[in-house]
């Protein structure tokens, strides 16, 4: 069982910065960790993901530019540096891990854990 802690959600003025973090706990071997955000009244989309061992990292082409994921193998925890921020970037960002070697994907329905999600709010 993994247990995924998030922190670093608040509200920011559009074309300002927050980061994200998402530290895991437990005994699962983690194969990939991803971030994905749900907006007022909308699906959960994919944002970013990353595999755990080589640091292949994927994004979203919405924040292709303005967002970094990252991982700290040592402190298992994973990171969402997101700057140049956008009204369209409000939501609640959940971080996600997936078990066992299958790697990283951008479809939610194949991570296994979730963490208690994050608002963040950009206001124009």
């Amino acid at each position: 069982q993994v247990q995924l802690v998030e922190s670093g959600g608040g509200l920011v003025q559009a074309g300002g910065s927050l980061r994200l973090s998402c530290a895991a706990s437990g005994r699962t071997f983690i194969s990939a960790m991803g971030w994905f955000r749900q907006g007022p009244g909308k699906e959960r989309e994919f944002v970013a993901t990353i595999n755990w061992e080589g640091g292949i990292t994927y994004y979203t082409n919405s924040v292709k530019g303005r967002f970094t994921i990252s991982r700290d193998n040592a402190k298992n925890t994973v990171y969402l540096q997101m700057n140049s921020l956008k009204p369209e970037d409000t939501a609640v960002y959940y971080c996600a891990a997936r078990h066992g070697l299958a790697g990283s994907t951008t479809d939610h329905s194949l991570y296994d854990y979730w963490g208690q999600g994050a608002q963040v709010t950009v206001s124009s």
